[in-house]
């Protein structure tokens, strides 16, 4: 799996992995590490666990490369597999039940302000209303946690979470309205700009992930 990284659009380096230069998975991977962990540990709420689903997700990808109808739309069938990865997952514990559709109700608007300045103490109440934040995030039903982390954090747009979750744009306001109903909203708004660093994915966690799906891939390749 020796070979020069380069850079280019999903489609692109899909079609490279497919002709061959298989090495150029791992920019696939780096690009969507922190996605894909934040949106599988709002699954399975558990540091460890969802990385392990990640690297299963990531795996069973490159194994199904070919079978993708359409490479433009790599990141949504890349989601929908690590989803589905963290869902089996939840079966073996027999905890997961799916949320009733419901429709008829309108996103509301979580925009969190940014505030430039910034002091130890500042970085250390942040430190503080994030820790707060993501325990908040973590109490919510499954798929309300998913929803706030693919909108809220991630910052999909709705079309996008849409298709990432398989449901109507509409259900997905109704998800997300009813997910800011429950958080306390107080709490998102001394959150400032703490948001988008929630559920952090590290260099450490990041290269961990890719050294051993790279291993993993390694067997498959040379098969």
């Amino acid at each position: 799996m020796e070979t020069t990284l380069t850079m280019g659009t999903d489609e692109e380096l899909v079609g490279q992995v497919l002709d061959g230069n298989t090495a150029v998975f791992e920019l696939l991977m780096r690009r969507y590490n922190q996605r894909l962990y934040r949106i599988i540990r709002s699954i399975l709420r558990d540091d460890t666990e969802a990385e392990d689903v990640l690297q299963d997700a990531y795996v069973r990808a490159f194994e199904h490369l070919r079978q993708m109808a359409d490479r433009a739309r790599f990141a949504g069938w890349l989601t929908r597999i690590a989803m589905n990865e963290a869902f089996a997952r939840i079966r073996l514990r027999q905890r997961f039940q799916p949320l009733p559709e419901v429709e008829g109700q309108e996103e509301t608007s979580m925009t969190l302000e940014q505030n430039p300045s910034s002091s130890p103490e500042r970085e250390a109440a942040r430190g503080e209303i994030r820790r707060l934040l993501e325990s908040a995030i973590d109490h919510l039903p499954q798929p309300y946690r998913t929803v706030i982390m693919m909108r809220d954090v991630e910052e999909l747009s709705t079309d996008e979470t849409a298709e990432c979750l398989q449901i109507s744009p509409a259900n997905v306001k109704v998800r997300l309205h009813r997910a800011h109903a429950l958080l306390r909203r107080e709490l998102w708004d001394q959150a400032g700009a703490v948001s988008p660093s929630a559920f952090d994915f590290p260099a450490t966690r990041c290269n961990r992930v890719v050294a051993a799906v790279l291993a993993r891939l390694e067997g498959i390749v040379s098969a």
